[in-house]
């Protein structure tokens, strides 16, 4: 869900609004909020980032001042784009999303704020593989492990007050499954650039393996054809990092579904340089557009003594 604070919102009342969404977090995922009477919170996560308008008001040279460009295969009307505060709530139970989804929402709208858009999602139950798209393919295979890898592409280190966030990117993708299943199969995974069956590279190896993006046939054609996304999407092609991805299948009805993208990433630059190669040349993306938008600055941690936005907003 993307939100929008009211237009009077500056300085200290943005301060307090983020503040008291904290609190509202705090309470949610604790089971203590009044709206979880009754419900164990379980897995519930909630996930705040703060869009440019905030950011750039706090100083225009930080990380997640910069709004997204525009890119190709693009429809997305004006509410869709952008917009002032991201809350990512996720859990294994959609009865205690919800409820937590409605007391975070007011923690914002009682102060004005307004909701700018928003999209439920879903994914397959956790387990030892990636789990599959509308698409059938797994996804996500690729991201940052361990704590190193987490470090280097991922949490930014500096200056303080952002220090422990990250950049997310979120977009909406309006999915053609049924044209892009009516495809062969064989079809189907030169455009994607890995097996259907189990999401290994075509260049041979287990799903995790590296894409090896120089073996060819024995009659020297490319076993991950030149405009697999699987060869369009690798760093190696784009010149950026790796993104954390987190995909998100969404259906709205018959004429729209699709995935819900989400990727955290130390700098923009590593999801707009891999956006930019798609767009150049990437067979998926004739399946694909994008319906809605936006870029934030996820928040660091935060407690009683120091609350959400602290050093960061005015306050």
């Amino acid at each position: 869900m993307v939100l929008d604070l009211a237009p009077a919102h500056e300085g200290v009342e943005v301060s307090k609004a983020i503040a008291d969404l904290g609190r509202s977090v705090q309470r949610v995922t604790t089971g203590n909020h009044p709206r979880m009477a009754g419900l164990a919170p379980g897995d519930v996560t909630v996930t705040v980032g703060i869009g440019p308008r905030l950011v750039s008001g706090a100083g225009r040279n930080l990380p997640g001042a910069a709004r997204l460009p525009a890119f190709a295969r693009e429809e997305i009307p004006e509410a869709a784009r952008q917009g002032d505060v991201l809350l990512q709530i996720c859990g294994s139970d959609p009865l205690v999303v919800s409820c937590a989804e409605a007391a975070c929402t007011a923690a914002l709208t009682d102060a004005g704020a307004r909701v700018r858009w928003s999209q439920q999602g879903f994914r397959p139950p956790a387990g030892p593989h990636a789990g599959r798209n509308l698409l059938g393919f797994p996804d996500g295979i690729i991201v940052p492990k361990g704590p190193g890898q987490m470090r280097r592409e991922v949490w930014l280190d500096g200056p303080a007050p952002v220090a422990g966030g990250t950049i997310a990117v979120v977009r909406r993708l309006r999915i053609g499954a049924d044209r892009f299943l009516a495809q062969p199969v064989h079809r189907q995974e030169e455009i994607i650039g890995r097996r259907r069956s189990d999401g290994a590279p075509l260049s041979g190896g287990r799903p995790e393996a590296e894409v090896d993006l120089g073996a060819k046939t024995p009659d020297g054609r490319y076993l991950v054809p030149p405009m697999a996304h699987a060869r369009r999407a690798n760093p190696l092609t784009s010149g950026s990092g790796l993104m954390l991805r987190r995909g998100y299948s969404y259906r709205n009805g018959p004429d729209d579904a699709g995935l819900v993208f989400i990727s955290f990433q130390r700098e923009l630059r590593t999801f707009v340089a891999t956006q930019q190669r798609l767009d150049e040349g990437d067979d998926l993306m004739a399946f694909t557009t994008a319906t809605a938008s936006g870029t934030f600055l996820v928040l660091p941690g935060f407690e009683d003594e120091r609350p959400l936005g602290t050093g960061m907003l005015a306050g």
